[in-house]
This record gives C-alpha cells, sequence and structure tokens, in this order.
C-alpha cells in the first residue's frame, strides 16, 4: 500500500512539474519568436514618433500614450468601487441576504460574459444613453459625449475588470483575522473606525493584487474599445476624455487585419507586440513593488 501510494505521489509530481515545465517552454517560444520577428523595427524612434504612410512607417507613440491612459483612468474607476463592494459583501451584508446573494451572483455573471459583450453594452449605454442624454442636457444637443471616446472606453474595461477586483479584494478581506476586528470593537471603536483602521490596511496587498489582475487584463482587451473609444490612426494625442485615443492592442489587430500587405506589416506587429508585452510587464512591475512596500510597512 505504501509502495502504491509512493508511486501514485511520484507520478503525480512528474506531472506537475512535466506541465511547469512545458508551460515555461510555451512561454519561452512566444518569446523568442515575438523578440526575434520585432527586434529589426523596435527602436527609440518607433517607441517615440507618429506614425507615418498609413502606419507603416514611423511610429507608436500615440497608442502606447492611448494604452496607459486608458489602463489609468479604467483603474481609477474600477478599483474604488470593487474595493468597496467587497467590504460590503464581507463586513456589513449577511451571507444569506437577497441583497448580497445578487450582488454575487451578477459578479459570477459578469465575469462569464464574453468581452464583445461589454463592447456592444458600452455603445448602447455609455454612448447612446448616457453621453447622446448628456449632450442634451447640456449641449443643446451638440455632439460632444455621444460619440466614442477614451471615457467610455475606461468605463467599459472597468465593468469588465470589476469582478477581478471583487473577487480578489473580498478574499483579501476575510484573510484579516476575526480576532483583530474584535479586539478593535472591545476597545471602542465603532464599525467603520475597525475597517478604516484594521480591516483595509489588512487588505492593502489584495487590493494591489486585484489592480495588477485588472491592469493585466485591460491592457491586452480590444473587443470592448472597438465600438467604445479606438481609433485606427490619429494624428494628435487625446487632450480630453471625450477624444478618441489609439491603443496598441487594437493597432495590432488593425495592422493583421485590414493591412493592405500584411507580410510587410509582419514586423510592426511583433514589435507593437513587444512593447504591449513591455508596457503590461512595466505596469505590473510597479503595482508588485507598491504591494510589497505596503507590506513591508504592515509588519
Amino acid at each position: 500500500m505504501r509502495r502504491q501510494n509512493a508511486i501514485t505521489g511520484g507520478l503525480f509530481i512528474g506531472l506537475t512539474a512535466f506541465s511547469a515545465i512545458l508551460i515555461i517552454a510555451v512561454i519561452i517560444i512566444l518569446l523568442v519568436v515575438i523578440i526575434n520577428g520585432g527586434k529589426g523595427t523596435f527602436s527609440w524612434e518607433f517607441l517615440t514618433a507618429f506614425p507615418e504612410d498609413g502606419m507603416m512607417k514611423g511610429g507608436i507613440f500615440p497608442a502606447i500614450y492611448g494604452t496607459v491612459l486608458l489602463v489609468l483612468i479604467m483603474s481609477i474607476a474600477a478599483v474604488p468601487f470593487g474595493a468597496i463592494t467587497a467590504v460590503y459583501l464581507t463586513e456589513y451584508a449577511r451571507e444569506n441576504s437577497i441583497i448580497a446573494q445578487s450582488i454575487r451572483f451578477a459578479v459570477r455573471t459578469l465575469a462569464t460574459v464574453p468581452s464583445i459583450i461589454f463592447g456592444l453594452f458600452g455603445l448602447g449605454f455609455f454612448i447612446k444613453f448616457v453621453g447622446t442624454g448628456m449632450d442634451d442636457v447640456f449641449l443643446g444637443g451638440q455632439l460632444k459625449w455621444g460619440q466614442p471616446n477614451i471615457l467610455w472606453a475606461s468605463f467599459t474595461m472597468a465593468l469588465l475588470t470589476l469582478p477581478v477586483v471583487i473577487v480578489s479584494v473580498e478574499e483579501a478581506i476575510r484573510a484579516v483575522p476575526r480576532e483583530l476586528r474584535e479586539a478593535s470593537l472591545a476597545l471602542g471603536a465603532t464599525k467603520w473606525e475597525t475597517i478604516k483602521r484594521i480591516v483595509i490596511p489588512g487588505s492593502r496587498s489584495g487590493i494591489m493584487t486585484g489592480t495588477i489582475l485588472a491592469v493585466s487584463r485591460g491592457a491586452g482587451e480590444v473587443a470592448p474599445i472597438l465600438f467604445t473609444g479606438a481609433a485606427y490612426y490619429l494624428a494628435t494625442l487625446p487632450t480630453s476624455l471625450s477624444d478618441q485615443f489609439m491603443n496598441l492592442g487594437y493597432h495590432i489587430y488593425i495592422m493583421a487585419t485590414q493591412s493592405a500587405n500584411v507580410d510587410e506589416s509582419l514586423s510592426i506587429q511583433f514589435a507593437t507586440t513587444m512593447v504591449l508585452l513591455l508596457l503590461t510587464f512595466t505596469l505590473n512591475l510597479a503595482a508588485v513593488i507598491i504591494r510589497s512596500r505596503l507590506r513591508r510597512k504592515a509588519r
């Protein structure tokens, strides 16, 4: 029996190690292919210049700028709202309450909705309903908000990443020991003071984890912004929330599907993919550093 258990355990360890090695190998192969295909185009000019000659020359700076701006606005919209929802679910709502069950059902449903559906929702709700209504009420029907722009695209992406933020923050809040809450209440602190001084500081790493996951997904998604704000080519950078913007993921999609000469633009696609990976890695690294500092400070 012991020999059989040892064989089974060794087989399980071997399969786990093989799976891990396979995943790492696939990632390495992808990186090698992308770097090898884009190294001839990747340069400082490619990062800082505007595109020219039908996107076949110049650089992709507007796409980099638009992607960073999209991620920042999306994070500002999604993370606080997701954290507040998680606090309500864990600290205020009863487990069997209809409101809590409805919210959790909505979160699970949103997590399974295809991303293209979010794009259509953003077009119908944010642009056609909210934006057009704002134009009618505040601008006398003049078109400004009732069209695709970076604000509505960011809000759409925020809805897409909201379930990830809520779940990660909720798990982090639940990980805070119940004894700390009880001690705070026993010392005379109110419910809100306990949450503000004990629960939220103890779950900052989870909040940062949710932010990292949201940034990782938001930076690479294309479908939700197809109808809500992304543009194929812009000669200027967005200067207000009502402007359209270029995006790295959308840029890759356009170059791969609508370029006049796909083979000739292949190096540009690979180089843009390199930039998108580097940008995502940089944003994630910044969030990880902030999370590590918060953990050290809490200790």
